[in-house]
């Protein structure tokens, strides 16, 4: 008896399973460097036998990284946390426009992409960042900063800290500032911005509350979500640090405050690219965005999602005006935004 053809044939079949099997993975490049974050991936894992493999890098080392890759990447999926740097990779052409009704029905319109001219949409946003003002309460009062016109007030001469100018978190204000103020006027602030600066810029957000606590700074520019870490410290020093500053939610009687977005897109030459829509689809769900939330005090971008953190719930007393702006418009500013910047000498 001949049995050669069956052995044959499960020998293929091996291999075929074995492919299918590999099939299963999901290669991500994230800026999300977040322990919270790997409740996350375990449990997509554990719901979809997708294997993740991910890379991190922050959000100007990714962008170099699949441009230098090309059509050889291996890259599925791309999480960024900034939307000047969301925008810019779309602009470069490294996102793979896609069409989600999931995706579509929980982000709002102004934390996403435009729809490409197949409608495929490049980019969600996934969380987002209020960026705030945290002061000296025992010098100000938070009727003084209501607004970011009023951190350009000669009154707060030598008071102002805040991280480099050229920092995404800053660029994406700066830039939205340009949409409200126009290009003349944002300058102008600008300037004064770096006339009321107590020191050069330096380090990053938690640095400037330390510095507003400990009296060096009578004020600073913050995301939200480091404050927050602050206040659900395990560590006594840190909760007392956060404690000796006052939040302001900017433009409240305005257009808001303004909102960073943290989002996720399927990378252009993606080799899996419905698990990795399948992927975003998962971070858009009210689980994921509850962990967003809860896990690294992000406000979820999702529609209708309810979360419980205490300290976004003690910043703001439960709600507030969060800024509009259509991210793409905020993206658009940072060219001109930069260079300003290098005109008033804001480092």
């Amino acid at each position: 008896m001949n049995f050669t053809r069956p052995l044959l044939s499960l020998a293929c079949l091996m291999v075929a399973a074995s492919a299918i099997a590999q099939d299963k993975v999901l290669n991500i490049y994230s800026a999300r460097h977040y322990p919270s974050d790997e409740v996350m991936y375990s449990e997509f894992t554990k719901t979809t036998g997708i294997k993740i493999n991910r890379v991190d890098a922050d959000d100007a080392g990714i962008l170099a990284r699949l441009r230098a890759e090309g059509a050889s990447s291996p890259a599925d999926v791309i999480l960024l946390v900034d939307a000047a740097r969301l925008w810019r990779a779309e602009v470069d052409g490294l996102f793979l426009p896609i069409k989600s009704k999931i995706l579509e029905d929980a982000i709002p319109a102004h934390l996403r992409a435009k729809p490409a001219d197949n409608g495929g949409i490049a980019w969600f946003g996934l969380s987002t960042r209020a960026r705030v003002t945290v002061y000296d309460k025992s010098k100000f009062n938070k009727s003084d900063l209501d607004t970011y016109e009023k951190l350009a007030d000669p009154k707060f001469k030598s008071s102002l800290c805040t991280r480099s100018g050229s920092h995404p978190y800053n660029l994406s204000l700066f830039g939205a500032m340009t949409e409200h103020l126009g290009p003349q006027k944002t300058e102008l602030w600008l300037k004064s911005l770096v006339d009321n600066m107590a020191r050069s810029p330096k380090g990053g957000d938690t640095d400037q509350i330390r510095a507003v606590a400990s009296g060096e700074c009578g004020l600073a520019l913050t995301n939200t979500y480091y404050l927050a870490r602050l206040m659900r410290s395990n560590k006594p020093e840190e909760r007392a640090m956060a404690e000796k500053v006052g939040v302001v939610f900017p433009n409240q009687s305005s257009w808001g405050t303004h909102m960073n977005v943290a989002g996720g897109a399927v990378a252009r030459h993606a080799k899996n690219s419905a698990h990795a829509v399948q992927f975003l689809e998962y971070l858009a769900s009210p689980a994921a965005q509850n962990h967003f939330a809860n896990g690294n005090n992000e406000w979820p971008a999702a529609r209708g999602v309810s979360f419980d953190n205490p300290a976004l719930k003690a910043m703001t007393g439960g709600s507030f005006k969060s800024e509009m702006l259509p991210i793409s418009a905020v993206g658009m500013n940072q060219v001109k935004v930069q260079q300003m910047l290098d005109r008033v000498g804001f480092k």
